[in-house]
């Protein structure tokens, strides 16, 4: 077993469900203490479970991304908790109804970036500042091949809001590498999660519409997108700054 991350201190939003409970269980087997945060403290509680039951250690804290200070209070209850701050998955996000822009419910386009865009940027101001102070870290922010990389017809909110953080994201790499904090993100494809099923869609379903989608032929394995997260968060990927890391079976290439 790797332990590239042995006692390392991980924050991950999104934690309760999908690729964020994947990634705490990832960091978590590689050594890491995860403090696993979302906005449902029963989905947070079943990721610690999880962690615990394969011998690593994690705690639950009930955070909203949308709100700068729960963040910041995030970040120190991690410190005050593991004693520190190494490394953030911000990985929180969402997926609204889509409609033709004309249509679209104004709603949907406010919750899409105040989660995805905002959150990020809540996020990642908490963790910088506590990491720039303490010696440096590294964070990954969870985009999307939606957004830069691709477009959809009736997907403008989440598009833009996905885009919004891979520039985001190049942008405070450049900020902050003086600082000795690395940022860089994973944009995945269609992964093995309930985001990636079209309404009354079965996983059956969806396996037939991305076999003829994706030049892969298939959906993503959360652990293959978790994959991506822990390279770029180890020192493996010392030398990655801003980049954007696509893994989408060839959507976009």
């Amino acid at each position: 077993m790797n332990a590239r991350f042995t006692d390392k201190i991980v924050i991950v939003t999104g934690a309760g469900s999908g690729i964020g409970r994947a990634s705490a269980l990832a960091f978590a087997r590689e050594g890491a203490s995860v403090v696993v945060a979302g906005s449902s403290p029963e989905p947070l509680e079943e990721t610690v479970r999880l962690v615990k039951e394969h011998g690593g250690t994690a705690t639950a804290v009930v955070a909203d991304v949308t709100v700068a200070q729960s963040m910041t209070d995030l970040v120190r209850t991690t410190v005050d908790t593991y004693g520190g701050l190494d490394i953030a998955h911000n990985n929180a996000g969402v997926f609204g109804k889509p409609a033709p822009l004309a249509d679209l419910d104004l709603a949907v386009w406010h919750t899409s970036l105040d989660v995805n865009l905002t959150g990020v940027l809540h996020s990642m101001q908490a963790e910088i500042r506590h990491m720039r102070a303490n010696g440096g870290g590294a964070i990954v922010n969870t985009a999307s091949n939606i957004g830069a990389h691709g477009r959809r017809p009736g997907m403008a909110a989440y598009a833009t809001s996905k885009a919004a953080v891979s520039t985001l994201t190049k942008v405070a790499a450049l900020d902050h590498i003086k600082d000795g904090v690395r940022i860089n993100a994973v944009s995945p494809g269609a992964t093995d999660t309930s985001m990636s099923l079209r309404p009354g869609e079965t996983d059956a379903d969806r396996a037939v519409r991305l076999a003829a989608a994706v030049p892969i032929g298939r959906v993503a394995a959360t652990s293959e997108i978790v994959a991506a997260v822990l390279w770029l968060a180890s020192e493996d990927a010392a030398f990655a700054v801003g980049h954007d890391l696509v893994v989408d079976g060839g959507v976009t290439a």
